[in-house]
């Protein structure tokens, strides 16, 4: 057993693979929030222990560190925090180990381990399964309720309880380290806090996205470039850990995940999406995901969304928040500027860091750490904030980013796509026409490198090749209109070629299109926001469908112009199967509609 003193703010000498690391990471109205008062640092020590646990039918040895305050005992005792790492990283990687030091600082017990299959834990990686991660989890809060040891002997009998053998925890994370906080919060009802950061809410849309509305069940565009990129990392993990636990290994098709894990990214990446095969697999993306779990969870929960993100974007965190808000589990949620797609490493002045532990200088960190004084020390007039609160990147002071609203903003204005290529504010104002478009054997609009952002490799700007692709634009706006959600628009196209096989049984013959929105200056300049696209592979070429597309928090400014595009193709995706030739017709009374959720209407 080792005991290494640690002092607030001293850096850890520990590191790891730097792609690992990043990845690990992860209504308008004044701020009215109370911030709990800073408290000068608390010295605290770390012991390094290891747990052998049950879990999924195999062995597991995690390995964790335990942070304990000086002061804490069993006369003194404190609530716990229990933390994990993004994919790919560990317990010691930069802002899993900054959890265990910024909160044993401030007075908890910490518990900070590596998830299943990284770092030195041992068992194969299973995507935070509430039946494997999960459980693995319930085991240590077993251990800080002083009901088990550690395998050296080692109890935490010094902490806070709020009954026989329940423990006061909570839970906080990013991305993997996000969702295996609700998958344990689902199979252990004494966890009483949590706060997941940049998470997911369905893996099935997450990797293989179909923002078609009502059409959950039609496989969608494949996000290959980001499921990939995750699923090297984890097959390559003796790069990273040379010395891998045998539970570790499962067999040589599929190294380091659980068998279904692999067959799901291999049938993704073949491009095609027979039913007997796709079904299945997709039922499995979701059952290791919140959408299949969380009427388990109860404990309070502050979500925290990153705008920045093509991997997990605000929609997620959207799904889940209603999700919990209709089943009565207390919430609230952040869109916070920085995700996977951006700010990850490097988060804008006044953001959340976790790996510099600034809770008492971030608003994000401000409500952390009241969400937990809440729950976890019980001060019933500790503010938790409002229902909702976003990051506005057009306001320079870091001092007043944040607005904040009761609810989430409701669609509240309507644009009409006209035949002439032009975005208007009214019916009457609609052209007839009709426009054509069709894809190439190769992609050809470009949104984002996917890693680009993570791994700080340039990334060539957003285009869309002509012919490929239909764009309507709005007349200069005439004042600011702030953008504060999920656009939605319906659509209506004909495609013959589509029309002759989209019922062959295998959903690849489905029409495939990418639908998004730019900003353009007075000078011509096109910025797609945080680079997010809306895959679609439309269920019914012969039906209007919808489609729900990336929430953004966004100000397209005086004089510039909303522009929509329908694109063919994403280099980022997966796309048609053969050359689809689409057309678009428009008139007054037949036209494809863009709904806005506009702050101040």
């Amino acid at each position: 057993m080792s005991r290494r003193p640690r002092v607030p703010g001293s850096r850890s000498r520990r590191s790891g693979a730097p792609l690992a690391l990043a990845l690990a990471a992860a209504l308008t109205a004044p701020l009215a929030f109370t911030a709990p008062a800073s408290a000068a640092p608390v010295p605290y020590s770390v012991t390094a222990l290891t747990f052998t646990v049950e879990a999924g039918g195999r062995t597991c040895t995690i390995d964790a560190d335990l942070y304990r305050p000086a002061g804490v005992d069993r006369d003194h005792p404190a609530p716990a925090v229990l933390a994990t790492n993004g994919f790919g990283g560990s317990k010691s990687d930069g802002s899993t180990d900054a959890i265990g030091k910024a909160f044993a600082a401030r007075g908890y017990v910490g518990l900070v381990y590596s998830g299943l299959g990284f770092g030195g834990s041992g068992c194969l990686i299973s995507l935070d399964d509430p039946r494997i991660d999960g459980v693995a989890a319930s085991r240590l809060v077993d251990f800080l309720a002083g009901t088990r040891a550690a395998d050296d002997g080692t109890r935490a009998d010094y902490v806070a309880r709020d009954g026989k053998a329940d423990p006061r925890v909570g839970m906080i994370g990013g991305s993997y380290g996000g969702a295996v906080q609700m998958a344990t919060a689902a199979v252990d009802h004494r966890v009483d806090a949590l706060v997941p950061l940049i998470t997911w809410h369905d893996l099935a849309y997450s990797l293989d996205p179909n923002n078609a509305g009502g059409a959950s069940e039609v496989p969608g565009a494949f996000k290959w470039q980001w499921a990939n990129g995750f699923y090297l990392i984890g097959e390559t993990q003796p790069l990273t850990e040379p010395n891998l636990d045998p539970s570790r290994i499962n067999d040589l098709t599929c190294l380091h995940f659980v068998s279904d894990a692999c067959r799901t990214v291999r049938t993704l990446n073949s491009g095609s999406y027979p039913a007997a095969r796709t079904g299945p697999l997709l039922d499995y993306a979701r059952s290791v995901s919140p959408v299949s779990y969380l009427r388990g969870v109860r404990a309070p929960t502050l979500l925290v969304q990153g705008q920045a993100d093509s991997l997990f974007n605000l929609n997620e965190a959207t799904a889940t928040y209603k999700a919990l808000k209709a089943q009565g589990t207390t919430t609230t949620m952040i869109w916070q500027s920085w995700g996977h797609s951006g700010g990850l490493t490097d988060p804008a002045s006044g953001e959340l860091n976790l790996s510099q532990g600034n809770l008492e200088t971030s608003y994000v960190g401000k409500r952390i750490l009241a969400w937990f004084d809440r729950y976890l020390r019980h001060r019933e007039d500790a503010d938790t904030g409002p229902a909702f609160a976003y990051y506005r990147d057009w306001i320079a002071d870091p001092g007043h980013t944040y607005a904040t609203a009761g609810r989430l903003p409701s669609l509240s204005r309507a644009l009409y796509l006209s035949g002439d290529g032009k975005l208007v504010d009214d019916r009457k104002k609609v052209a007839r026409g009709s426009r054509e478009y069709r894809n190439l054997p190769l992609p050809t609009s470009h949104s984002e490198s996917s890693l680009a952002g993570v791994v700080g490799l340039p990334d060539p700007a957003p285009y869309d090749t002509p012919g490929t692709y239909l764009g309507w634009t709005s007349e200069p706006l005439p004042r600011a209109v702030d953008v504060v959600g999920a656009p939605r628009a319906t659509l209506k196209v004909v495609s013959p070629g589509t029309e002759r096989v989209q019922h062959s049984g295998d959903a690849a013959d489905k029409l495939v299109l990418f639908a998004k929105l730019y900003d353009v200056a007075p000078d011509g300049t096109k910025t797609l926001v945080h680079r997010l696209v809306a895959p679609v592979r439309v269920p019914d070429v012969t039906r209007r469908f919808t489609v729900s597309l990336p929430g953004i928090v966004h100000r397209y400014e005086a004089g510039h112009r909303l522009r929509f595009v329908v694109a063919a193709s994403d280099d980022a995706y997966f796309g048609n199967k053969g050359v689809k030739p689409v057309t678009v017709t428009s008139s007054p009374g037949d036209t494809g509609v863009l709904e806005l959720p506009v702050v101040g209407d």
